[in-house]
């Protein structure tokens, strides 16, 4: 059976520090691609599925952070791609503004 498509709405390949925050401490990761409602973290070790975790990062050309809790979705661990997918939980209405603003303005798809 395919696997469900979990993303909702445009994605934007971006490259920025995204600062992470469980119970384990705070950890700084890439990103690899964005949308309003999730973000995936590469050359990242996961968490488990289904953790929940605090995340702070600034858009490119946006000096203000964004702060929003996001939960594991997806947990990639093979020889080829390590990192995890994230989804936004109760992403503030002005979270969801700007990013939907930053992939708009970057011509995202």
């Amino acid at each position: 059976m395919p696997e469900r498509e979990r993303r909702h709405g445009p994605r934007m390949p971006v490259q920025m520090w995204v600062e992470e925050t469980s119970a384990e401490g705070t950890y700084f990761n890439h990103s690899a691609n964005l949308s309003a409602g999730g973000i995936y973290l590469e050359k990242t070790i996961p968490h488990p599925v289904g953790t929940v975790v605090q995340l702070q990062f600034t858009l490119p050309g946006d000096p203000a952070p964004i702060r929003v809790r996001a939960k594991i979705v997806a947990a990639m661990t093979g020889d080829d791609r390590v990192g995890m997918g994230l989804n936004f939980v109760d992403a503030a209405p002005d979270v969801v503004r700007r990013i939907n603003k930053y992939i708009d303005d970057a011509g995202g798809s």
